[in-house]
């Protein structure tokens, strides 16, 4: 679902935030992106779905927005289980949603608890995806203990509580 209000920046979103981990995702040798967590006051690594937090990427290659819808559905899977009509409906607002990245760009995503995650490029709106299933098993992908790159959700998660 597209934003009703236009939203200048990152610290609107997430006012009180600060940094607490980063890291570098490499894939058979190829630097894809790096990562970089801000959090709110109060967060905590085992409830991390219900703190406010910003999770930016800013990809070192080229990817098209499709493929990062497909690959987010495939990581989502390790976290844990949905439908196939969820994974179909979160499959379509993924590729509406996310759009084609060069390296460069940053692609952010913000928990809210209790509201829609907010999607990001280069400090632009690009939309919301209203689901807080959808929002706990897609930061998951990064932040949750099932997570396929436990080194990169460790340093991500380095400066904050348990």
């Amino acid at each position: 679902m597209l934003l009703a209000q236009p939203i200048a920046s990152l610290p609107e979103l997430l006012p009180s935030g600060r940094p607490a981990g980063q890291a570098r995702l490499r894939f058979w040798g190829l630097d894809v992106y790096d990562a970089t967590l801000s959090v709110a006051p109060g967060f905590r690594q085992q409830d991390f779905a219900g703190h406010g937090f910003a999770l930016q990427l800013n990809y070192l290659r080229n990817f098209t927005g499709a493929d990062i819808a497909r690959r987010s559905l495939a990581e989502m899977r390790r976290v844990g289980g949905f439908s196939e009509a969820q994974a179909a409906s979160w499959q379509a607002e993924l590729a509406r949603l996310l759009p084609d990245v060069r390296a460069g760009d940053r692609l952010t995503a913000v928990n809210r608890p209790g509201r829609a995650p907010v999607f990001l490029l280069n400090e632009r709106p690009l939309g919301e995806l209203a689901d807080a299933h959808f929002a706990r098993l897609f930061f998951g992908i990064w932040l949750g203990p099932q997570t396929s790159e436990p080194a990169l959700r460790q340093a991500l998660l380095s400066g904050t509580a348990p």
